[in-house]
């Protein structure tokens, strides 16, 4: 196929780092070389039986048809009734359209709203997809960076300073991927009193992780803590996390009548309708019994705690502690500069990632993915003895520098 075939907005994409680092660890193990695979940022939790037979069950009564393009009655139901009890935020079914996922929603929301060269604030280290998607939409991705000692987070000074009047979005996601920061109460209220001086600014919450949250029980959202930002916020959120549901692809987003209504237009013009069958599942997911969700949370603190402890022991490595989310940011500016035994010099922290990778076998994303460097992503998402085989590969691999 020729390039001119392709259109040249593409151009501006670049491929998912997750899925390049996870393709070559796939690789490599192919070829017979032993992998501790920690890029992965998905758990590793069967997907719970209640909610397996609800899919079951909607297949043998025939609820295996097209929906209605925003998704099923009962699972726009089910989305405001968790939003009442867990968020206490309000919304009606109305207010609510069914995606292919979060990342699906977060995507069809950028592609409705912007204009060539709009712009879209992005704190760093941020999820990789978020810029890629505002290029991909013929938007403009400010990237503001977050440093380690402000805990990774946005703060007031930066959001007002990264304002223009090109600016159509400012995208929040806590807890944070990679970082795991957790924006409490307090940051929220410091930046919605910056927007509430930007009207033409729309705020985009990415809570996929807000069931993972460590240490402490309060679960803030900016439209509760600033209720005159709800009609310009999307509240993006889904089961893939909280659930052990990633594979069954059901995320939603709930806003203004204007933003869900054009995000149903498109919807109903591309893709029609999330599945059937996954919609009856994240009905049984979102009504069913909550237990796994706290014990699943306490089981990613253990794994945590495990891995923060041997990473922090490590000459050259540090970690700040995460607040949620299943992932370790590691700083791992001790290393840089450093030689390898096969006389290679740690210049980047792709560097660092690829020595650990080709050289004791552990599969991990280099920072400069999230935008920020030098640090690498380590998943959580794995058993205690996974992630303390890894930690222990690591910490070999360091000590062998010069």
């Amino acid at each position: 196929m020729t390039t001119s075939r392709i259109a040249k907005r593409l151009s501006r994409v670049k491929p998912s780092p997750s899925s390049a680092a996870q393709d070559r660890a796939n690789a490599l193990r192919r070829a017979g070389k032993d992998i501790v695979n920690l890029v992965i940022g998905e758990p590793d939790f069967d997907t719970p039986a209640h909610i397996r037979r609800a899919a079951i069950e909607a297949i043998e009564r025939g609820d295996t048809r097209y929906t209605a393009s925003a998704g099923t009655l009962p699972l726009r139901e089910a989305i405001a009734a968790k939003f009442q009890r867990e968020n206490g935020l309000t919304y009606s079914p109305k207010d609510i359209i069914v995606t292919i996922g979060a990342k699906h929603a977060i995507y069809n929301a950028l592609s409705v709203t912007l204009e060539p060269g709009d712009e879209v604030i992005v704190p760093a280290p941020y999820w990789v997809s978020y810029t890629d998607m505002t290029l991909a939409c013929e938007g403009e991705p400010v990237v503001v960076q977050c440093s380690e000692d402000d805990g990774f987070k946005l703060t007031a000074k930066a959001l007002e300073a990264a304002i223009t009047p090109k600016t159509r979005w400012l995208i929040l996601n806590s807890p944070n991927n990679p970082t795991g920061a957790s924006y409490s109460s307090a940051d929220l209220r410091a930046l919605a009193d910056v927007l509430l001086r930007h009207p033409n600014v729309m705020v985009m919450t990415d809570d996929i992780y807000e069931h993972i949250r460590f240490d402490t029980d309060e679960n803030p959202h900016i439209a509760v803590i600033e209720p005159e930002l709800k009609s310009r916020t999307l509240v993006i959120n889904g089961v893939s996390k909280t659930y052990a549901m990633t594979g069954w692809r059901i995320g939603w987003a709930a806003g203004p009548a204007d933003l869900i209504d054009a995000l149903n237009m498109l919807q109903s013009q591309s893709v029609s309708n999330a599945a059937s069958i996954s919609q009856a599942a994240a009905v049984a997911a979102l009504n069913g019994d909550q237990s796994l969700v706290t014990e699943w949370k306490n089981t990613y603190k253990q794994r945590r705690d495990a891995g923060l402890k041997i990473i922090n022991s490590i000459p050259g490595l540090s970690c700040r502690t995460p607040g949620g989310a299943f992932y370790l940011f590691v700083n791992c500016s001790g290393m840089m500069g450093r030689t390898t035994p096969e006389g290679k010099k740690l210049e980047t922290d792709t560097d660092v990632v690829m020595y650990l990778l080709e050289g004791v076998g552990v599969g991990l994303i280099a920072g400069a993915a999230y935008g920020v460097s030098p640090y690498f992503r380590m998943s959580i998402a794995a058993s205690v003895e996974t992630i303390e085989e890894g930690c222990r590969r690591i910490a070999q691999a360091v000590a062998a520098l010069k």
